[in-house]
């Protein structure tokens, strides 16, 4: 626990301007839904420790998914398990008999993890479950029938991601099961029959898949509209450890088919630390967007970070596109406009070469404008008087980020490395977006095309941001702007 002198959410490395629970331990987010102007979220929790433990769900809710007002537990464990993640939705034909026109019910659909039955050495320990809530998520009930999907000797069978197909008129759960993907229908989320499995044999099999979710996007610049299928992998991520994959192709209430015969393996994030992200549902059809949140961890070293009083945060919101790049379609993500409401005018300049410009305020949204015609190259360093310093460098289509004397780094062996990421071939970068808070970089290239998010904890603020290139690639702009702190 924190010490008695040291002010809620201004602890050592506790971000700012990113969601944390205000102690203890917090993973994958869940049960992401909006209604009646409130955002959920809801999270692993373990509310014991700052490490992994019998996992609840957290909840809080905010206007814009950048405020956030904590709300008590909303699910605990119980004689069936530990509640393991899900998703939630709106029921608002009362499919599931749970409410009425006038107040439909809010169901969360969730894995039970029977530790004992683990223990036990029997593989059939998680299975999917459901609860209601007719209060706007404030108070829940277990349905007295679960668990709604038993599960038929697998070792991993958990994750439900559900959402309401309206062209098949059922409900689709997109389940994680092993190395592969299932899914699942029903008519009144109680119900469930198998539909079919995807996966076995394509995409990255580096470690178990997870925390799935399905929806469908507009191919911007088209009238085309295509389906992505998101998969978390433990481990086998693109920088070691944790990250999330995705496919685009067709789904037709029964199969997900991608578009390749053979997928390329594309991350969501290229970066080490956004992990488990899904999808808010519900979000209004006049508003359009596909909103995600992911969590800003990786198994690698996520029990280990020098956090004391609480353990892990959420990335910033984000929105999802799907873009033509070339010849493939490929899914973007940027802050949500909302993440703007936080962000001030700032100040805007052309640098010199090799420029040493002073960061007045510790939490910064920095932006570079580029002339890439003939790109040679560019360097972007973030630095303090402590001597820590995390490198950016880009050359070509490539984009290496160097933490190894960021600052803390030696609580884990694999932490202090230097990580890459990598633009569609041919692709240069024109614009980045960096955020810094307390303990984390999330960068944004090309507005979304490549995202790498990095947690670091440098003792002290960085207030030095050197620019240099080589080159063509001329800085033709930078702006910083301050972020406001959220708490």
């Amino acid at each position: 626990m924190k010490e008695p002198h040291v002010k809620l959410y201004q602890e050592k490395f506790r971000p700012q301007f990113h969601f944390s629970p205000e102690a203890h331990w917090m993973n994958d987010p869940n049960g992401m839904v909006y209604y009646e102007g409130e955002y959920h979220l809801f999270y692993q929790y373990y509310p014991d420790s700052t490490v992994w433990g019998p996992m609840h769900w957290g909840h809080a809710v905010s206007p814009d998914m950048v405020k956030w007002e904590h709300l008590p537990i909303a699910l605990y464990p119980d004689s069936l398990g530990y509640i393991f993640s899900g998703s939630a939705v709106v029921d608002w034909d009362n499919t599931a008999g749970f409410g009425t026109e006038d107040n439909p019910a809010m169901v969360a659909i969730f894995t039970y993890h029977d530790a004992a039955m683990e223990k036990a050495g029997k593989e059939d320990y998680q299975y999917q479950a459901i609860a209601f809530s007719l209060d706007k998520g404030r108070s829940w009930t277990k349905y007295d029938g679960n668990p709604v999907l038993p599960n038929q000797g697998i070792r991993d069978f958990r994750d439900p991601k559900v959402s309401w197909n309206a062209a098949a008129g059922k409900w689709i759960m997109t389940l994680a099961v092993a190395d592969h993907i299932s899914f699942y229908s029903s008519p009144d989320l109680k119900n469930w029959a198998f539909e079919s499995d995807f996966g076995k044999e394509l995409g990255a099999h580096g470690g178990v898949w997870e925390c799935p979710d399905l929806f469908q996007l507009e191919v911007e610049g088209s009238n085309e509209e295509k389906w992505v299928l998101l998969v978390s992998i433990n481990p086998g991520g693109p920088n070691g450890g944790s990250a999330t994959q995705y496919f685009v192709g067709s789904f037709d209430g029964k199969q997900f088919v991608p578009d390749e015969e053979i997928p390329t393996t594309r991350w969501v994030d290229q970066g080490t630390d956004n992990y488990a992200g899904v999808t808010w549902s519900d979000v209004p059809a006049e508003d359009g967007r596909r909103l995600f949140l992911g969590w800003m961890s990786n198994w690698q070293y996520a029990q280990v970070v020098p956090t004391e009083a609480w353990r892990s945060a959420m990335t910033l919101p984000r929105e999802l596109k799907l873009k033509q790049v070339g010849s493939e379609v490929v899914l973007i993500n940027f802050p949500a406009k909302e993440v703007g409401n936080i962000v001030g005018s700032g100040r805007s300049f052309q640098p010199e070469n090799g420029q040493i410009i002073e960061l007045t305020d510790a939490l910064v949204a920095i932006d570079l404008a580029l002339d890439g015609t003939s790109f040679d190259g560019l360097s972007i360093s973030l630095g303090n008087d402590a001597g820590e310093v995390v490198l950016i460098d880009f050359s070509d289509s490539v984009v290496s980020i160097d933490r190894s004397k960021s600052g803390l780094v030696g609580f884990e062996k694999g932490f202090a490395a230097t990580h890459v990421g990598k633009l569609l071939s041919g692709t240069r970068p024109a614009s980045i977006r960096i955020f810094v808070d307390t303990a984390s970089l999330e960068i944004f290239i090309n507005e979304g095309e490549l995202v790498l998010t990095e947690l670091v904890f440098p003792t002290q603020p960085y207030d030095k941001l050197t620019v240099g290139w080589q080159g063509g690639a001329v800085v033709k702009n930078v702006t910083l702007s301050k972020v406001e702190a959220i708490w």
